[in-house]
């Protein structure tokens, strides 16, 4: 392995660089060396780059996940082919995630095989390719979208417009840029003679989806997250390399401590989202009603807007403790946690589900809400919350989802076994022997 030079681009968002970044690792764990680029701005944010032989960081463009446009893309191509023409030879494979179709082209170009990293679920790249593909999809060649669009999967109940990535409908603020992107992504993979997929997800928990392309070569090689490494080749070590936002003062884990085993609601909603003042007062009010401790991430926030938050809403920090950031893998794991209120991103998907956490999903945009769907319909290790017509999380409604979730009765019961079991399957799947190893071994060998 020690000939081969991986080159992993990755954008500037924390959902795009912690897979990334966690592949990258993995890889070096196997003698490969790894490259990891992205951009400027991306790289000089993070606070804990991990310092691994074999791995080295470059900035081959900037600007951010909104950066986009053909002229944008124009000039990112000009400077990663200037840094791989720097190199030669020497790169023996590109890896590219969401967003970032084009670079596939370069390789192409350069004669350098490529891999296209997919860092959402095999069951929203079906929807994408049942939409995009040129053979037959729904979309493939215009964007006259009905807004009561609605996929049919084998083996699943309907996707409707309220199911599918939010993205895909028309009205919506980033269906005009974001369209033509995943269309581009997959047919892209239709010109390529060799197409590679790697996605992170394993086997056993998307296994009718995984095997639905004959012809792309589909590799989980899944959770990519270090509490689901524990072969001999994984890196020793842990860390994500994500802190883009500053960890908090408070001794969160010290708080966790405190508390009985299962006993604790973890509420995050992502690195992007920004909740309205009427979002935070619905969920505030359902933590509070159900009466449970719970931590609770509001990003970034100043010790103003807490203090008035305590005050106004009488909350102590013996029930309720209220953190700008925290170490989401670390926090999940504790023996305290009994259940995630989440945004139901991918990441902290598969999070909740390698720690064996449950779920009560409030998703908001993009494939949330078909991560949502999912967990409570096909892997039932949570139930969904379901939002008002101005897409409000209400308090009651929060507050008998946790109930239901936390609870003792046979919903609870059953949702906690499913996460028990998915827990268990996700930590076979990497272990030597397991299907995500086995298909990393596969890629490496291609």
């Amino acid at each position: 392995m020690n000939d081969k030079h991986f080159l992993l681009l990755s954008l500037a968002a924390q959902s795009h660089i912690n897979p990334t970044l966690q592949l990258a690792k993995i890889l070096t764990g196997h003698g490969a060396k790894v490259t990891f680029a992205t951009p400027t701005s991306s790289l000089s944010r993070l606070n804990d780059l991990p310092t691994v032989p074999g791995l080295s960081y470059a900035t081959l463009f900037d600007g951010s996940e909104q950066d986009n446009n053909e002229s944008e893309d124009g000039k990112k191509k000009v400077h990663i082919n200037d840094y791989l023409s720097t190199l030669g030879r020497l790169v023996t494979l590109i890896v590219y995630v969401v967003l970032l179709p084009w670079v596939a082209e370069v390789a192409r170009e350069m004669h350098i095989p490529s891999a296209f990293l997919f860092i959402q679920c095999a069951i929203a790249f079906t929807i994408f390719h049942r939409f995009f593909n040129s053979h037959d999809g729904l979309h493939a060649y215009n964007d006259d979208f009905r807004l009561d669009a609605s996929v049919k999967l084998p083996n699943m109940p309907l996707f409707t417009s309220h199911d599918i990535p939010s993205f895909l409908l028309p009205g919506n603020d980033y269906h005009s840029s974001m369209v033509p992107i995943f269309r581009e992504h997959i047919q892209t993979l239709e010109k390529d003679p060799k197409p590679c997929v790697l996605i992170n997800t394993f086997d056993a928990l998307e296994k009718d989806f995984i095997h639905s392309f004959p012809s792309i070569k589909f590799l989980p090689i899944g959770p990519l997250l270090p509490s689901a490494i524990s072969d001999k080749h994984a890196s020793k070590d842990k860390s994500f390399g994500d802190h883009m936002f500053q960890s908090p003062k408070q001794d969160y884990l010290s708080w966790l401590d405190s508390k009985q085993d299962k006993s604790v609601i973890y509420v995050s909603f992502g690195s992007i989202l920004l909740l309205t003042e009427t979002q935070k007062e619905g969920v505030l009010q359902g933590l509070r009603e159900s009466g449970r401790p719970f931590l609770w991430v509001i990003r970034e926030i100043k010790d103003e807007e807490l203090n008035s938050i305590r005050e106004k809403n009488c909350i102590s920090e013996e029930i309720g403790m209220i953190v700008p950031w925290c170490l989401q893998v670390e926090v999940l794991r504790h023996r305290a946690m009994g259940c995630f209120v989440t945004h139901c991103g991918w990441n902290s998907t598969l999070e909740s589900i390698t720690s064996g956490v449950p779920v009560v999903g409030c998703p908001c945009f993009s494939e949330q809400k078909t991560n949502a769907k999912i967990i409570e319909e096909l892997w039932k290790n949570g139930v969904r919350v379901k939002e008002n017509e101005e897409g409000v999380f209400l308090r009651e409604e929060i507050r008998s989802c946790l109930d239901i979730v936390m609870g003792e009765e046979e919903q609870g019961n059953e949702i906690k076994g499913n996460a028990k079991k998915w827990k268990n399957l996700a930590t076979e799947a990497v272990k030597e022997g397991g299907s995500s190893r086995n298909n990393l071994l596969n890629f490496l060998e291609m």
